[in-house]
């Protein structure tokens, strides 16, 4: 295990009343870890805690679009437990909206999806650090964040933000001399949750359970990863591999923006799926 999920230290989980949240503060609870859960609705977050019998678990609602609010969850936290050894910046929602339209849409899915994990990275770093013990900040991104497919250019920007700052994170927390703390981006495959599921009541048999993920994070973490890309059940990560360096070619070799999608090279990105690894052309 990463050397924060530790019996007895504390995690704060935004989006903690449902998928991929409620699925972490389980398993950190059933590590004998106490738990902050931070979501909207207090009655989902009350459900989600009685999920945890036995477990120490306090909730908080919280918009973590608003500052003040998460500032809140961060004084909420260190008064009942004097310490976070790990905050999982994971609320979410959807959709957004494409190029022009939707505005609305896309100031709800900035505010949350963006701004709530800059809200975290902020009202809890310079805490986390003069702790000086192990501890980890997650930052739930998304596979939209890197390949960026037509359809939701709103989400995509928000979750390309994410990527930015948590490398950018990264980054500034190796320089911190004495520093205990890391950064990793969390990047679900096709998870079925309650965001996803759009009327589901099934979960698809190419996506994953929010457990899965969560399993796949928590190994990830251990190995000392900073990019926990997960697979599902139907993208491996050789899939993932290729998807990502054709997006990236498209920039260096100067094909049309979002190639992939594009009709004129949709028989040289079929070819591309099917080279030998490392993809030579």
């Amino acid at each position: 295990m990463h050397p924060a999920l530790t019996e007895g230290r504390a995690a704060v989980i935004t989006g903690g009343a449902s998928g991929i949240g409620l699925a972490a503060a389980k398993r950190f609870a059933s590590l004998g870890m106490k738990i902050c859960l931070a979501d909207l609705s207090q009655d989902a977050l009350d459900r989600a805690a009685a999920e945890m019998p036995g477990a120490t678990v306090i909730t908080v609602p919280t918009d973590v679009s608003k500052m003040d609010e998460v500032l809140r969850l961060k004084e909420r936290a260190y008064a009942a437990f004097g310490g976070v050894a790990v905050l999982m910046n994971n609320a979410g929602t959807s959709p957004g909206g494409g190029p022009w339209d939707h505005y609305e849409r896309w100031q709800r899915v900035l505010g949350v999806n963006l701004w709530g994990v800059v809200n975290g990275v902020h009202a809890f770093s310079q805490a986390m650090i003069d702790q000086q013990t192990p501890g980890a900040i997650v930052n739930t991104g998304s596979k939209q964040g890197i390949t960026c497919p037509p359809g939701d250019t709103a989400y995509n920007i928000t979750k390309a933000g994410v990527k930015v700052l948590t490398e950018g994170l990264a980054y500034a927390l190796r320089t911190v001399a004495g520093c205990r703390l890391t950064a990793h981006l969390l990047v679900p495959g096709s998870t079925f949750t309650g965001m996803t599921a759009r009327g589901r009541t099934e979960k698809p048999p190419g996506a994953w359970t929010p457990e899965q993920v969560v399993h796949f994070m928590l190994a990830a973490m251990a190995a000392g990863d900073f990019y926990i890309i997960c697979p599902d059940n139907d993208v491996t990560r050789d899939i993932d591999n290729r998807r990502i360096l054709w997006a990236a070619e498209d920039l260096i070799r100067n094909r049309p923006a979002l190639s992939r999608w594009h009709p004129d090279y949709a028989d040289e990105f079929a070819e591309f799926l099917t080279l030998e690894a490392p993809f030579r052309r």
